[in-house]
């Protein structure tokens, strides 16, 4: 009688979808066949990973890098992948406890769609409808900015502090007196930079940027993509200084701030310069 054929081993089926990818991560974390590296991880030392993942799908849209996003959002998928596989080795839940998890969410916050509420709502209605609903999950007796994660960076979870106090009356009416608020910060740490410990200077500083958050959220600015969008201009125009000195066959540290100034404005201006139209259809 001829042997019956074994079956298929799943994790080499390109269609397995997520459950392949759920046994992958279980076979990496089998303690006496797996990985090493993997089954020596824990949250602790995962959550640093699952925040740059996260960091790099938002960098790959801010450079419309379309082609990079499906392998950027795999390598976040997996490590939500890599938590619920930890959990449940721990006994607390499982992958399919984080998807019905959030399917009801999506559910039970989008009346309008999948409930008996009109759908003929503005866009800010349906934000603050969701707020509502976040509110009445956190109950009644939730402080108001409770559930502001604290693993945010920085500047997006002030920004969201300030709008949970905003929605309580716990704001400046106008972009104006946050500006005045910036000015009065800044002109604070200035006075101290000489006289304050490392400490109290830190904390004042921390004061102005906490205002410049503040007012990128009165002017409807992302002050996370506005930095990011600064960190790369500045490496563009760094990189033009670079250029420039090495047609000199130098390089930024045989060179000086006065010079290298001067490349900078040049390099500003090249960018600020229109483009010649015959030159950017040869480009």
């Amino acid at each position: 009688m001829p042997d019956t054929p074994a079956a298929p081993d799943p994790i080499h089926d390109p269609e397995g979808g997520i459950d392949r990818l759920a046994e992958i991560m279980r076979r990496l974390r089998d303690p006496e066949t797996g990985c090493p590296w993997d089954i020596a991880q824990d949250f602790d030392t995962i959550a640093p990973y699952t925040l740059e993942e996260a960091h790099e799908v938002a960098d790959a849209i801010a450079r419309r890098a379309w082609g990079e996003l499906p392998g950027e959002l795999g390598d976040l998928l997996l490590q939500v992948v890599y938590h619920a596989q930890m959990a449940q080795e721990a006994g607390m839940f499982g992958l399919a406890d984080v998807v019905r998890a959030i399917s009801d969410k999506m559910v039970a916050r989008h009346p309008h769609v999948f409930g008996t509420e009109s759908r003929d709502k503005t866009p800010e209605q349906q934000t603050a409808d969701w707020e509502a609903l976040k509110a009445a999950e956190r109950g009644a007796r939730a402080r108001v900015l409770d559930g502001v994660a604290m693993g945010l960076p920085a500047l997006t979870r002030a920004v969201k502090l300030q709008r949970r106090a905003a929605r309580v009356g716990f704001d400046w009416p106008t972009t104006g007196e946050v500006l005045d608020k910036m000015l009065e910060e800044a002109r604070e740490l200035a006075e101290a930079r000489d006289t304050l410990g490392p400490d109290a200077l830190a904390e004042e500083f921390g004061d102005l940027l906490f205002v410049m958050a503040n007012l990128a959220r009165h002017l409807e600015v992302d002050p996370e993509a506005a930095l990011r969008a600064a960190n790369a201009k500045f490496t563009r125009r760094f990189a033009r200084i670079e250029d420039w000195l090495a047609e000199t066959g130098r390089a930024p540290a045989d060179s000086d701030l006065a010079e290298m100034d001067a490349l900078w404005n040049r390099a500003k201006a090249e960018e600020r310069a229109p483009q010649d139209p015959e030159r950017k259809i040869q480009d």
